[in-house]
């Protein structure tokens, strides 16, 4: 996996999106998946693949730690955006389908 250095997580979405990472995913935990609000679009864990994931510290608030992945789909076509909480205040769920999916 590439690993750039982006200062800010808009930074590194906006930069991914010229990239061709246009889709916004979201975790669907009841259903292990990252899902497209706006086409329906579900993807299983062996339905894509994490590209490249870039891990931002909240400097004076943990809350602000965020990590963010760009993710294709060789099957669907697809490129996209997953933003994750992590740290104290992240989702325990959906940190734990971000792990699941990583490891992948």
């Amino acid at each position: 996996m590439k690993k750039d250095a982006y200062d800010t997580v808009s930074e590194a979405i906006n930069d991914l999106q010229r990239q061709g990472y246009t889709v916004d995913f979201s975790i669907l935990a009841e259903k292990d998946c990252l899902y497209c609000g706006r086409s329906g679009l579900e993807l299983p864990p062996d339905e894509f693949e994490i590209d490249k994931f870039y891990r931002f510290e909240g400097d004076t608030d943990p809350g602000d730690s965020m990590i963010v992945y760009a993710i294709s789909s060789e099957r669907h076509g697809v490129k996209g955006l997953v933003v994750n909480a992590f740290g104290a205040y992240a989702d325990a769920e959906s940190s734990a389908i971000v792990r699941k999916l990583h490891a992948h």
